[in-house]
């Protein structure tokens, strides 16, 4: 274990402060790097923000203004180039930035009867995946991910996100 924070956190809604996403995100981007043997003098942004907030975001760099869950800016483009191909290693120290939405988050949680906690720390997990290059836009892209997300989960002590059916997904 690494003696300094790997995640920096910016809360811009309190409503954080009190679901404790510092903490939420540390854990979960340092399960991340645990589970993929990762050495990390990593370092990542984490934005708590509100839906306003995140759908100006949305807007901005994915042309889409409606709030979302979570989005995620990787400093590098790590992806693999063969469908479900293990992504590069990162070089730099600043592996991205997330950016997480309160009300969309404690929403979905609530449509899909789980913790509000568990629902973040699997929406940090996804979002640290996507800095390290993995992604779900090709079957087996998405097929890799979601097995990562499922594991480092199951690591934690939490449930599989994808066996539920009832109520969106969200991601």
């Amino acid at each position: 274990m690494q003696d300094h924070a790997l995640t920096d956190t910016i809360l811009e809604d309190a409503r954080w402060e009190a679901a404790a996403l510092p903490a939420l995100a540390e854990r979960a981007a340092r399960a991340v790097m645990d589970h993929l043997a990762i050495e990390t003098g990593h370092e990542i942004a984490v934005l708590g923000c509100d839906d306003a907030r995140i759908a100006e975001l949305n807007a901005q760099f994915r042309g889409k203004p409606t709030p979302t869950n979570v989005l995620s800016w990787p400093s590098e483009d790590l992806s693999a180039e063969e469908p479900g191909g293990d992504p590069l290693e990162p070089e730099m120290d600043e592996l991205g930035d997330i950016a997480i939405a309160f009300e969309t988050c404690e929403r979905e949680a609530q449509e899909q009867g789980k913790p509000l906690a568990d629902h973040v720390t699997h929406l940090i997990v996804h979002a640290v995946l996507h800095l390290l290059g993995y992604d779900h836009v090709r079957d087996a892209d998405a097929t890799l991910m979601e097995g990562l997300e499922v594991a480092i989960l199951g690591k934690m002590g939490l449930p599989d996100p994808y066996r539920e059916t009832d109520g969106p997904q969200g991601l």
